[in-house]
């Protein structure tokens, strides 16, 4: 506040003050639905001349409409309003290397229509094209004009970079690292597009329709084939600096594979990875009976009541914790929520992770599985997308 160099405060003007007007009378008409001029008046503080007239500009904007109300008996002559959650769409994509995922969302985030298809081994900009193509069919089979469809999210596996739109440290899609995701899906689909990590994605789903609108604050940690984590932070998606919050690899010191050619590769210790590959080689040596165990098969005979399986979870209850603890010592979160295809083993992991963390934390989180499963992704573009399309019809109104 006292820094010499900081700008002066320019001050609100009737426009700013119009828009954050706008901005909350429209939230409380999502939340409270059907209301009336003076109900919104009296819960906002905000006068009634002023809040008839905010009505009228999200009347103009097509965001909200007028209704009745049936339910209270007599009203006199009062008129109810409502939101029209149709008046635009978003489109919401989850890059994968095998599939790709899309959903149509209106403007309550709540999917209109989802469809897939598959892309395994396309590349990044084979990705591209296909979002375009999966994009018109959303609209087609929701019956709704394209240009009704006014932004895209795109989930994808890597840090987005915050300064550039390119994706950093991506290994499942052949052309994806470096790629200028933000430019090429945007020029491609003919519309803003916002391009986010999918785990970070994954977090605001959980946020905005999963068990993590429980919290303030929570992290989720996705465990499958690699790990992320996303994190939630007073109530908003906290992506770091440059866009690589989450990315708890990192805090461990890696190992090292000299290469023939005399490169050398780092990687996350075996035998701290919670990730399944790294997780096999420790069931393939304690399940000598499964040359070539699965998580699916481990997890199944550790519910069988196996002695070594059971032991296997054990130990990745302990992985996991390790993770876990470096994101709690951190920023105390209130709540840790596990998904991905390891993470979704919650009758197995919960407890011992929940033990761990007491053990070495004065202040352990709380814990969960993921509700959304393999949908979190999906879920978090969808609801990103509706607020942020909301946002630029705003903005388009005001000029």
């Amino acid at each position: 506040m006292n820094n010499p160099t900081a700008k002066p405060y320019a001050g609100a003007t009737s426009a700013t003050v119009r828009e954050l007007n706008l901005r909350t009378v429209w939230g409380l008409i999502g939340a409270s639905a059907p209301i009336s001029r003076a109900e919104i008046s009296r819960a906002t503080g905000i006068s009634k001349p002023t809040v008839s007239a905010v009505l009228e500009d999200l009347l103009q904007i097509g965001l909200v409409a007028e209704t009745a109300d049936d339910s209270r008996g007599f009203t006199y002559g009062a008129v109810f309003f409502k939101p029209r959650p149709e008046a635009a769409y978003a489109v919401a994509f989850d890059v994968g290397a095998r599939r790709l995922r899309g959903a149509l969302a209106g403007l309550d985030g709540a999917e209109v229509v989802r469809l897939d298809a598959e892309v395994d081994k396309l590349d990044a900009p084979g990705m591209v094209t296909a979002a375009v193509r999966l994009a018109r069919e959303l609209a087609e089979a929701a019956g709704v004009p394209q240009s009704s469809v006014r932004h895209a999210v795109i989930g994808v596996p890597g840090v987005v970079d915050r300064r550039d739109g390119r994706v950093r440290q991506a290994a499942n899609v052949t052309g994806m690292e470096g790629f200028a995701a933000q430019e090429q899906f945007s020029a491609a689909l003919g519309m803003p597009v916002t391009v986010e990590n999918d785990i970070h994605l994954a977090a605001h789903g959980e946020y905005a329709r999963g068990c993590g609108g429980s919290a303030d604050s929570f992290l989720f940690l996705s465990i499958g084939t690699g790990v992320g984590a996303g994190l939630v932070l007073g109530g908003h998606l906290h992506r770091g600096f440059k866009g690589a919050a989450g990315e708890l690899d990192d805090a461990f010191e890696p190992e090292y594979t000299d290469n023939a050619d005399g490169t050398r590769e780092s990687s996350v210790p075996t035998g701290t990875d919670p990730c399944a590959p790294a997780l096999m080689q420790y069931a393939a040596r304690k399940l000598p009976g499964e040359p070539e165990p699965t998580p699916e098969r481990v997890f199944e005979l550790a519910r069988a009541g196996d002695p070594a399986a059971l032991d296997v979870a054990h130990e990745e209850a302990r992985r996991i914790a390790n993770y876990v603890a470096v994101a709690a010592a951190v920023v105390d979160v209130e709540l840790v929520v596990l998904g991905g295809g390891i993470g979704l083993n919650g009758d197995l992991l919960l407890a011992p992770v929940a033990e761990h963390l007491a053990a070495r934390l004065p202040y352990p989180p709380r814990l969960e599985t993921s509700a959304l499963g393999s949908g979190a992704v999906l879920a978090g573009a969808a609801s990103l997308g509706a607020s942020l399309t909301v946002e630029q019809l705003i903005r388009e109104y005001f000029g």
